[in-house]
C-alpha cells in the first residue's frame, strides 16, 4: 500500500525524541515505509516503555537536546534530509515542579536543532512538534486557530509557545532564502494510544489504578480536550513533512491537527467510554488543590483540511477501543501490537479516502 507518495522510501530522516511515546510510533511508521531513520534522544523515561518493546532497526543516538555539540555531531554524521523534532519535556505538572527543565529543553533544545540545521547541506525540511496548549487559553468556546495569540499559564505551555516564536524567528531570519529548508510547526491535541506509561496522563493513570485494583483519582472531571489516537497525529506529521519535501512554500508556518468536533469530550465522558473495555474501572474526584490547568480546549483544523487535505480517520470510540486492545494484547505477546494496529489504521484510512494512502 503506497503511503505519502513513497517520498520517505530510502530517505534519511532524523527523529529527535524517538524514545518517547509519539517519537517511537513515528519511528516505527517511518521504518515500515522504508526510511533510513536516525533517532536522537535521552534514554526512555519509564519502564516498561514503547521504544524498548519495539526493537526497531534505527540508528539510536543517545543525548540531551540541550547539548548542541551532540546535536551537531549527529546531524553531521547522519546528514538528514528531513528532521522531525519531538524532543521535549511534555508534562504540565512536571513543569510546575521543575520549570527550568521545561524552559531549557523546550526552548533552547529547539533553538539548538535550528541553529545546527543552518549548516546541514542535505536538509530540505523540518517539522517541529509543539502542542495544542501553545494558545493563550481563556477557556473560550470557539476553537483556536493558527493565528490566535500564543501564551501559556504553566511553564510547559508557555515554553512550548516560546518554542513557536523561536521557530518563527529562525524561519524569518535564516530560512527565508531559496534553497534553505522549509520549516513548519505542528500543534496536535491530547494524544492517546498504546505504549504510553508517562506520569500524570489519563490512560497511564487508568492502567496504574487498574493494576492496583483501586479507584482512579482525577483532578478535572469536566476538562474538555481534543482526544485523538497517536496514529492520527503521526499521519499528520508525515503528511506535513511530505508537503514540505515536495517544495510547497505555503507549508511553512503553524498547523493544527485535532479530532472532529464531536470528539472534544470531557474527562468523565472518556472514562465512561473506557468502562466498556475495562468494566472494573472506578474513579473519584480529588479533593486536593492542584496547579491550574485549562478547562476547555478545542482546535480549528480547517487549514489542514483545506490545504493538506488531511482529515481524522478514527473517531473517539475506535481510538479508545484500539488503546485498550493494545494494552491487553501487549501483556501476552512477545512483540507489541503496534505494527498490527498501524496496518488496521491504514485499512481504515484507505476506506475513508485519506489522500496520503492508496494502492
Amino acid at each position: 500500500m503506497k503511503q505519502f507518495s513513497d517520498i520517505y522510501r530510502g530517505r534519511r530522516v532524523l527523529v529527535t525524541g524517538h524514545t518517547g511515546f509519539k517519537g517511537s510510533w513515528l519511528s516505527a511508521w517511518l521504518t515500515q515505509i522504508g526510511a533510513n531513520v536516525t533517532g536522537f534522544a535521552l534514554a526512555p523515561g519509564t519502564s516498561p516503555n514503547h521504544w524498548d518493546l519495539l526493537g526497531l532497526p534505527v540508528a539510536d543516538v543517545r543525548g540531551d537536546i540541550r547539548d548542541i555539540t551532540a546535536i551537531r555531531r549527529t546531524i553531521h554524521d547522519h546528514r538528514p534530509e528531513i528532521i522531525f523534532h519531538l524532543s521535549a519535556q511534555p508534562l504540565v505538572r512536571r513543569s510546575y515542579r521543575d520549570p527550568l527543565e521545561s524552559w531549557s529543553t523546550n526552548v533552547m533544545g529547539t533553538a539548538n536543532v535550528l541553529e545546527v540545521s543552518r549548516s546541514a547541506p542535505d536538509l530540505r525540511a523540518i517539522v517541529v512538534v509543539t502542542t495544542d496548549k501553545v494558545y493563550a487559553n481563556n477557556d473560550q468556546t470557539r476553537s483556536y486557530r493558527e493565528d490566535d495569540r500564543l501564551g501559556g499559564h504553566d511553564p510547559y505551555s508557555a515554553s512550548k509557545a516560546a518554542s513557536e516564536l523561536v521557530v518563527e524567528s529562525y524561519r524569518k531570519s535564516f530560512f527565508c532564502r531559496d534553497g534553505t529548508p522549509l520549516i513548519a510547526t505542528a500543534r496536535a491535541g491530547n494524544v492517546i494510544g498504546g505504549g504510553d506509561w508517562s506520569e500524570d496522563r489519563l490512560i497511564p493513570d487508568v492502567l496504574r489504578a487498574l493494576g492496583r485494583s483501586c479507584s482512579l483519582e482525577i483532578r478535572s472531571p469536566n476538562a474538555t480536550r481534543p482526544w485523538q489516537h497517536v496514529l492520527e497525529c503521526t499521519a499528520a506529521y508525515l503528511l506535513l513533512g511530505q508537503y514540505l519535501l515536495d517544495g510547497n512554500h505555503d507549508g511553512v508556518g503553524a498547523w493544527n491537527f485535532g479530532p472532529a468536533a464531536e470528539d472534544n469530550r470531557t474527562v468523565t465522558t472518556v472514562l465512561a467510554e473506557l468502562q466498556n473495555h475495562w468494566p472494573e474501572l472506578k474513579w473519584h474526584v480529588s479533593e486536593a488543590q492542584h496547579p491550574r490547568e485549562a478547562e476547555l480546549l478545542h482546535l480549528d483544523t480547517c487549514k489542514a483540511r483545506s490545504i493538506l487535505r488531511w482529515k481524522p480517520v478514527w473517531d473517539l470510540g475506535r481510538t479508545l477501543e484500539a488503546t485498550a486492545q493494545w494494552y491487553r494484547q501487549q501483556v501476552s505477546m512477545p512483540q507489541p501490537p503496534t505494527l498490527a494496529q498501524l496496518s488496521s489504521y491504514l485499512e481504515s484510512a484507505e476506506l475513508a479516502g485519506s489522500c496520503w494512502v492508496g494502492k
